[in-house]
Parts: C-alpha cells; sequence; structure tokens
C-alpha cells in the first residue's frame, strides 16, 4: 500500500493556448519545477514575493481562472484551470486545479512566510475597467433610449440586447477581480473554485 511519503507530489497539467505545448507544473520539495516540453525550468518557493488570483475567461462562454505567482527576479508564473483540447475545444478542470493551487500555496507559505497573497486585479487596473465598462453601458442605454424615442425600434432592442450581453461578460470581471488582500497561504473560493474533476476523454 502506497504511504503519504511515496504519495506523488501535487501537480497540475495545462495547454494554454490552442497552439502549443503542455506545460506541466510539479512541485519538488521547496521548487515548483515547470516542464514546457522543451526545457525544464525551477523556480525556488521562496522567492515568490506575490500570489495573486484572478477571473480570466478565455472566451465569452468559459468560465476561467488564473494563478499568478510574482518572483523576486521580477518574472512571473502564471496557469489557470482552462486547457486547450483542439482549436475550438476546452477542457475545465476545477477540482484538480483547486487541489494543485491549495498544495502550491501552503508551500509557498512555509518557504516564504512574508509572501502576499492578492486576489483580483491591481487597483489601477480594476479601477480602469470600472470605468470604463460603466462609461459603455452609458453610452448603450443611451442610444437604445434615443432609437425607441425616433422610432428605430429594431435598433433599440439592438442595445438592449448588447447591454444585457455587456452586463453579463463584464459584471463578473468586474466583481470577482475587486482588489483584495488576503491572508498567507489562503486560497478564495470565488477565484480557485471548488467543483467535479473532468475525466479525461
Amino acid at each position: 500500500m502506497q504511504t503519504e511519503d511515496e504519495a506523488p507530489p501535487p501537480s497540475w497539467r495545462q495547454r494554454p493556448k490552442p497552439v502549443g505545448f503542455e506545460i506541466a507544473y510539479r512541485i519538488d520539495g521547496d521548487e515548483l519545477e515547470i516542464d514546457s516540453t522543451r526545457k525544464v525550468d525551477r523556480v525556488k518557493l521562496g522567492a515568490v514575493e506575490q500570489v495573486r488570483f484572478l477571473y480570466a475567461p478565455s472566451n465569452i462562454s468559459s468560465k476561467g481562472f488564473k494563478t499568478q505567482l510574482r518572483l523576486s527576479n521580477g518574472k512571473s508564473v502564471t496557469f489557470g484551470n482552462l486547457s486547450w483540447r483542439s482549436l475550438t475545444d476546452m477542457e475545465r478542470n476545477d477540482a484538480g486545479y483547486r487541489a494543485f493551487v491549495e498544495a502550491l500555496s501552503a508551500a509557498i507559505a512555509r518557504a516564504n512566510p512574508r509572501a502576499r497573497f492578492l486576489a483580483g486585479k491591481s487597483n489601477w487596473l480594476w479601477l480602469t475597467l470600472t470605468i470604463v465598462s460603466g462609461l459603455s453601458l452609458v453610452m448603450l442605454v443611451l442610444f437604445t433610449l434615443r432609437a425607441f424615442t425616433q422610432g428605430a425600434s429594431s435598433a433599440g432592442w439592438l442595445g438592449i440586447l448588447l447591454a444585457a450581453a455587456s452586463i453579463w461578460q463584464v459584471g463578473p470581471m468586474i466583481k470577482l477581480n475587486r482588489p483584495r488582500d488576503l491572508r498567507t497561504g489562503e486560497v478564495p473560493d470565488d477565484l480557485v473554485p471548488r467543483g467535479p474533476a473532468v475525466a479525461p476523454g
């Protein structure tokens, strides 16, 4: 029977782009091993200064989430819960992603207790997104009202449709990416969702 000491280390595999290699991440002691097929990089977990969790859908229908590590040398490592299987098909495995992120966050907290854990975008990026989205929605509302008052019902209904689509798509971007400070090692449920694993196909 396999003991805990013999259990394989936490790992995660993702194909982040429709065209390209799969990238494998594996926690190896106090390092994160990143195997991109063509080369293997090793990142000291003690060199991770910041861990940021983001809502980042890859297209209009996907619920994409990403984890970004910022290192002391200025470089960053980013991976997410979505993996491209082909040019049109994506795989989502929230349970596997959650398990790896929890293990990685705990390992980083042990290696560098001073590492910052953050949720959402930076303050200025979130504020810019919120302002631009709000102005765009106001313009759509004004366009819709003007269309209906001038008897252009088809244009008015189009404006309503566009406004609804904008709220449906941009709303979660603003709500989930609100800047927040987290406790060291904390993994937020809204940005690293729990869910059933996707069976390989």
